[in-house]
């Protein structure tokens, strides 16, 4: 068989009695259940406290309840250096024409507070086609992230059989070295665990690799060192997503308003500063007034504060042009995520259309605009197989396609048996569901009856795995071969020793990574 892969299970008494042994079969479980670490609101179910342990929910409206909204999100309004002589502006957020120049003032909004994303995450989770999930708080909205506390949650998740991926979407705004032991963590709980992958994101992934910052992808793969690279996959750029909506943000997120109210007021100042104006102008002119005033009161002196904050952001998004265009500004900002929980999301979906065995690659992404970063075609057969360092697979713009995943290998991308991330869910699948289902031949006769009785159960199993495209070959005999008795897996010893070993070998499918397609001219013939 090609790219065999044998797993032996030993099955010990652990104190499990099987009641009817005879009538189990293998219970398949489940492939695409993601475990997400970070920072929320509060953490707790009615009166029960959730804080660093795991808990399962099924719906964003279920997240919300035990743990939440969105995080608090503060910005600043900076101006940038000066326009060249040239006249030609400079990079920025935003731009406010100069009247007296005639040129545009270059503005950028900075971050004042935590950029927590866990929240964000679970809408692109969610609206990717992502089902029942668990969640671990390590955190409230207001601590400072924390290495310590992410891996704590990671370590919550070791008496918890059911989630088969693992994602940390805080860790992407540690320093480099905290995230790269937060990583690291994460693989190496995957690797020893071996029921679940990391879905990992690259550190500053927004940036293009020629950034001044540096090579965001070879630091990445220096930071997640070379042990279990087979247990986790990584996606290089970060997205542009859609998740935060124009009612999701107003002028609550600026924390210098007094700037604001300036930059608005010399937009509006051709209509303030009105020589004579008419009477219907003048009322415009104390109502514009009073809104530039109203931006920067104290409003818990507000009989209804929301109300009249709802007001002030509906008509300032009417009557300006700068105004949408910050906020659109800050809205951009905190739709830029790590495209790690979209991949779950996607897992999910595909795993219950096709199949476990069905990778990522070309499929589209719901809620990305864009990528952040755009990748040509020798970057991306480097991202996929450098010859040292871990393969990261790419996500790309297509004219009339869409974004679309462009790739599907685990982070051991260069290894010849667990270089698809398919082939390595679907051993975590056959593994975990051939171990649960023999938990229940414990206590039972260690005797060739038994041993006949495993091997048709894990048999029939493997059929079924074969039959939907799970396995490679033409037949049965191709695709596995199942081994279990005395002489073939045991000795007398281990009989002795109540010790029974059941010997698989599989031969999972593989995904056509690369199709070849020649053309050849026929000459006419005469």
């Amino acid at each position: 068989m090609e790219s065999e892969m044998m797993t032996k299970y030993k099955i010990l008494d652990d104190g499990v009695t099987a009641k009817n042994a005879c009538s189990e079969s293998v219970a398949e479980v489940a492939t695409a259940v993601p475990a997400f670490i970070g920072y929320t609101e509060w953490s707790h179910n009615q009166k029960t406290g959730l804080s660093q342990q795991a808990w399962r929910i099924t719906s964003m409206s279920e997240f919300v309840a035990c743990y939440g909204g969105p995080p608090p999100s503060k910005f600043s309004i900076h101006a940038l250096a000066a326009p060249a002589a040239d006249g030609a502006g400079i990079a920025g957020d935003f731009s406010v024409p100069d009247s007296v120049s005639g040129h545009s003032e270059a503005y950028e909004l900075r971050r004042e507070d935590t950029p927590y994303i866990l929240y964000y995450s679970m809408l692109l989770y969610f609206q990717n086609g992502g089902g029942a999930c668990y969640i671990v708080s390590a955190g409230h909205y207001g601590d400072r992230l924390d290495a310590g506390k992410l891996c704590a949650g990671i370590d919550s998740l070791l008496t918890e059989p059911e989630p088969t991926m693992m994602l940390v979407p805080d860790a992407m705004h540690l320093s480099a070295p905290d995230c790269a032991t937060v990583q690291r963590h994460a693989l190496q709980h995957c690797g020893l665990q071996r029921n679940r992958i990391a879905l990992l994101d690259v550190h500053r992934g927004h940036q293009h690799r020629q950034h001044a910052d540096g090579d965001c992808v070879a630091a990445f793969r220096a930071a997640v060192g070379s042990e279990f690279l087979d247990f986790g996959t990584s996606f290089y750029p970060w997205v542009n997503t859609s998740v935060v909506k124009e009612k999701g943000i107003d002028f609550t997120a600026i924390t210098n308003l007094d700037v604001l109210a300036g930059l608005l007021q010399r937009e509006l100042s051709p209509v303030i500063n009105t020589g004579h104006p008419t009477a219907a102008a003048k009322i415009m002119i104390d109502h514009v007034k009073a809104l530039l005033v109203a931006l920067t009161s104290d409003w818990s002196k507000s009989k209804d504060p929301v109300t009249e904050m709802l007001m002030l952001n509906e008509t300032l998004l009417t009557i300006t042009s700068l105004y949408p265009q910050i906020m659109q500004a800050i809205r951009k900002k905190l739709n830029l995520l790590p495209p790690a929980a979209c991949m779950a999301g996607l897992y999910n979906m595909a795993d219950n259309m096709y199949g476990v065995w069905k990778d990522l690659s070309n499929i589209g992404m719901y809620g990305v605009v864009s990528p952040a970063a755009a990748i040509s075609n020798d970057e991306q057969e480097d991202l996929a197989g450098a010859a040292h360092g871990a393969s990261i697979n790419a996500i790309r713009s297509f004219i009339g396609q869409g974004v679309l995943v462009w790739g599907a290998r685990t982070l051991d991308g260069n290894s010849p048996i667990w270089r698809d991330v398919s082939t390595r869910r679907t051993m975590i699948m056959i593994e975990q569901s051939v171990r649960r289902a023999c938990r229940h031949i414990t206590q039972e006769p260690n005797t060739a009856s038994t041993w006949v009785f495993v091997k048709s159960m894990v048999c029939n199993y493997l059929i079924s795995v074969w039959r939907r495209g799970g396995l490679a070959g033409v037949s049965p005999d191709e695709a596995f071969s199942v081994r279990v008795g005395l002489g073939e897996t045991m000795s007398a010893e281990d009989v002795l020793q109540g010790v029974m070993t059941v010997a698989v070998l599989v031969a999972p499918s593989r995904p056509a990574e690369f199709i070849d397609i020649s053309f050849q001219q026929q000459m006419r013939q005469n």
